[in-house]
């Protein structure tokens, strides 16, 4: 009896979880007025033609335009991020060297610090490098490991592995980075596999840095041509366009979770605090 009562909770919290996704696709056919007359998800009939129309967008570039812009911002500065944040947790978690304390916590203080803050240094930082309206502002940051958090999850992972395998690959005849590369990057696996997913997933839905540092609509990401087509249409528009468009959008960010997903719970969940 407790354990039908377990499963019925677990079930009912699914639904409710999962019930805005379906909404989302299940509107993505309904007309305005459905949309706005009830909650239940069927609509009353489907027509598929709306994504051929959401597809094409009202801009000049079709969604396969703006996709393939926003993988030329994500592919970089997943590998940067994934690279820096590796390196970094490294020596923090292996290493002493001077002013150790006070460089964590100053690593420590930034995961307080919200990102909004930094946008405007960066912008005119950019801007006199003439480097606006392209993607090394959305990427290169990523290469110096500017996301706290992925570093303190990593140190974490490291602590967690002995050190003793580390001496065994010394013995044995490998250097620094061979001893990172074949002996602890394997280790640590489900914790890149988070970063990577974050990454991507954050990428994915950024808005406000690309809307800053990218002036062509020709180079928007998917989010800033998802919003240029709301803006475009007008009143009387047809909301399931906006919908599809939507749907559209969240394939790529399901596909990786659900590809990803066993390594990046095991990662979350792994990555407690170590002494």
């Amino acid at each position: 009896m407790k354990k039908a009562a377990i499963y019925l909770s677990l079930t009912l919290i699914s639904v409710v979880m999962l019930y805005p996704l379906l909404w989302l696709i299940g509107a993505s056919f309904k007309t305005n007025s459905e949309i706005f007359s009830t909650i239940w998800f069927m609509p009353e009939s489907f027509d598929f033609s709306v994504y051929k129309s959401a597809w094409r967008t009202v801009t000049p570039y079709s969604m396969g335009h703006y996709f393939l812009n926003t993988f030329m911002m994500i592919v970089p500065k997943t590998v940067f991020a994934v690279f820096s944040s590796v390196l970094v947790a490294y020596g923090f978690a292996r290493f002493d060297f001077p002013m150790k304390k006070p460089l964590f916590a100053a690593l420590m203080l930034s995961m307080l610090m919200p990102s909004i803050v930094s946008v405007m240094p960066l912008y005119q930082l950019w801007s006199k490098l003439d480097l606006l309206d392209t993607y090394i502002p959305l990427t290169l940051p990523s290469l110096f490991a500017c996301e706290g958090m992925f570093v303190f999850i990593l140190i974490q992972f490291f602590k967690s592995v002995p050190k003793e395998l580390d001496e065994a690959a010394r013995i044995d005849g490998c250097g620094t980075l061979r001893t990172l590369i074949h002996i602890l990057v394997p280790c640590i696996r489900p914790a890149i596999v988070s970063i990577t997913v974050f990454t991507f997933l954050w990428t994915m839905n950024d808005f406000l840095t690309p809307l800053i540092m990218i002036q062509s609509v020709q180079k928007y990401p998917l989010s800033l041509a998802l919003r240029l087509s709301v803006d475009s249409t007008g009143q009387g528009y047809e909301q399931r366009k906006i919908i599809a468009m939507s749907v559209i959008g969240l394939i790529p960010s399901v596909a990786v979770f659900a590809a990803a997903q066993k390594k990046f719970i095991g990662g979350i969940t792994a990555g407690g605090i170590s002494g």
